[in-house]
């Protein structure tokens, strides 16, 4: 029987270059990190396409492996090897592609805590989730400044071995939490007191009903939690919008 990956930390940290985070996503991938382990954000991939259609706080363009060549050829073949990209326009610092489990947290937080009037951008998300406000500010604006953020989920005995591989590849701004992001259920869902509390916070009763039954029909058919989680939420994206308090719960109008 392989050993099964347990992770426990979430280390993140900040590139200067594409070709740094490149080199990193191959390496930790390399060492036995999933791939639906590591995330990536910033805003200069570069692309000979241009990326259009940021019209409103609450535009989202989301794809799942299904697009992965897609969204590869757009922003660099390395991304395609990540699970679930996502492009959001984010207050404060614009047209963000996340790749990995990071657009699934940010897919659920879209106009809560990072596009409300009164949000402050990714620092509310980032310190929702339980990261340090200085830091999480920090992030934000190297991020605005054109840079890269990486977060990569590991093991704790294992978390030294990858603090010095990505200080080696570049990395700046280094920081470990003693959590991992969030994943909506662990398995299918059978009941709303399966989602994670973060998740359910952001759908009314009817929302949650909509996301576990994609949520669990998609899991049925690709075992995948990580595209199943981004289906459920573009199900959820299809049939509501959201109140004044980021929940999804008006119901679309013919829909």
């Amino acid at each position: 029987m392989p050993e099964v990956y347990q992770a426990e930390r979430t280390i993140s940290a900040v590139f200067k270059e594409q070709k740094q985070v490149d080199d990193v996503i191959r390496r930790l991938l390399d060492r036995g990190v999933p791939r639906d382990h590591i995330s990536v954000m910033g805003r200069n991939f570069q692309s000979e396409t241009r990326i259009a259609g940021f019209i409103t706080k609450k535009d989202v363009i989301l794809g799942g492996l299904r697009t992965g060549a897609i969204f590869g050829s757009l922003f660099g073949s390395f991304l395609s090897l990540l699970t679930g990209v996502g492009v959001l326009f984010i207050p404060f610092v614009g047209p963000i592609v996340a790749a990995g489990p990071i657009s699934a947290l940010l897919l659920g937080a879209a106009s809560g805590a990072i596009a409300g009037s009164a949000g402050a951008g990714l620092v509310s998300v980032f310190t929702a989730w339980g990261m340090p406000e200085d830091k999480a500010a920090v992030y934000q604006t190297r991020l605005q400044a054109g840079e890269f953020l990486l977060m990569t989920e590991v093991p704790a005995n294992r978390a030294g071995e990858f603090q010095l591989l990505l200080e080696s590849a570049g990395a700046e701004e280094l920081s470990t939490m003693d959590k991992t992001l969030v994943h909506p259920c662990p398995g299918p869902c059978n009941n709303p007191e399966d989602l994670s509390p973060e998740v359910r916070a952001h759908l009314s009763e009817e929302a949650q009903r909509v996301f576990i039954e994609r949520y669990n029909a998609v899991l049925n058919e690709t075992s995948d939690e990580f595209n199943a989680e981004q289906a459920a939420w573009e199900a959820v994206h299809q049939r509501f919008d959201e109140d004044e308090n980021g929940v999804w719960s008006k119901q679309k109008v013919g829909v």
